[in-house]
């Protein structure tokens, strides 16, 4: 199910900045439309997790340079990668007190995962085996690529609203101007309209990498143990993280009232524990 609203989300997406390029310039503005959702996607694919861990300033751990780091997170996370078929991803440390964590990369044979030092000071091994455990479901599932292809086009659509904006709408390929009132709207909504998809996207997939967790440590309580945890200190402890970044992470580095929800990256925590609960029944 999780995997079917994605699709849905991202071919909504997808039609929303196709209908914004033909809105700009007929058939042409279509191809351009398309040309640059492609393009975006490519760089995005590519690129996202070298600027990733270059943005969160994450040092690369390695047994010579981080031995007592690497003793403790090496071995379980290889444990989890064995069990879930994956190759173990390359291992990162954030300087930042709150505990959070992150995984990025393309594929399986190209992905990282980054813990914080808060993170490693404040969860005990079984929770910590936990998050990791989140974090390689994220691998398994390809979210970090979904994610970034709905980060990628969100930007698209609102760069093709702006210029939606500064030009006009045009129904048809001649020489006519577009609508005043109408790009004025179309660079309103349309960007609004991919960031809530974006948003309902990654709230999905956190669900999907809390169960593979689960499934994979052989019960949920220690994913519900660490995510509770997470919730209490990541209040106490503030991080300072790009909006356009907070989506990567496995609890939102800032949080937002019950107005806020639509507009949140994640799911709530009390959510997330509730669905949690459910596997557990079976």
């Amino acid at each position: 199910m999780n995997s079917l609203k994605t699709v849905l989300l991202l071919g909504l997406m997808s039609g929303l900045i196709l209908a914004l390029g033909e809105m700009l310039g007929g058939r042409s503005g279509l191809t351009m439309g398309l040309i640059l959702a492609i393009g975006m996607n490519f760089i995005s694919y590519f690129f996202s997790e070298k600027i990733a861990l270059m943005s969160s300033g994450a040092q690369r751990v390695s047994e010579s340079e981080h031995p007592r780091v690497w003793a403790r997170i090496f071995p379980m996370t290889k444990r989890i990668a064995d069990r879930m078929g994956l190759p173990v991803p390359r291992l990162w440390v954030i300087p930042e007190g709150s505990p959070n964590a992150f995984a990025t990369g393309r594929n399986p044979n190209h992905s990282s995962v980054a813990v914080t030092a808060g993170l490693l000071e404040l969860m005990n091994d079984e929770e910590l085996e936990a998050v990791i455990a989140h974090e390689l479901g994220h691998i398994l599932n390809r979210d970090i690529l979904i994610s970034s292809i709905a980060a990628t086009m969100a930007a698209a659509i609102t760069f093709v609203g702006r210029m939606a904006f500064f030009f006009g709408g045009r129904r048809h390929d001649d020489d006519e101007g577009g609508s005043p009132l109408a790009g004025l709207l179309m660079m309103i909504v349309a960007p609004i309209a991919a960031m809530l998809i974006q948003m309902a996207i990654s709230r999905t997939r956190e669900y999907g990498a809390d169960a593979a967790a689960a499934k994979h440590m052989g019960s949920p309580r220690p994913m519900m143990s660490a995510l509770n945890r997470l919730e209490t200190w990541s209040k106490r402890i503030p991080m300072d993280v790009s909006p356009a970044s907070a989506h990567m992470y496995i609890i939102q580095p800032f949080s937002g009232g019950a107005m806020l929800r639509l507009f949140s990256t994640h799911p709530s925590t009390e959510q997330r524990v509730a669905k949690l609960k459910e596997l557990e029944r079976y």
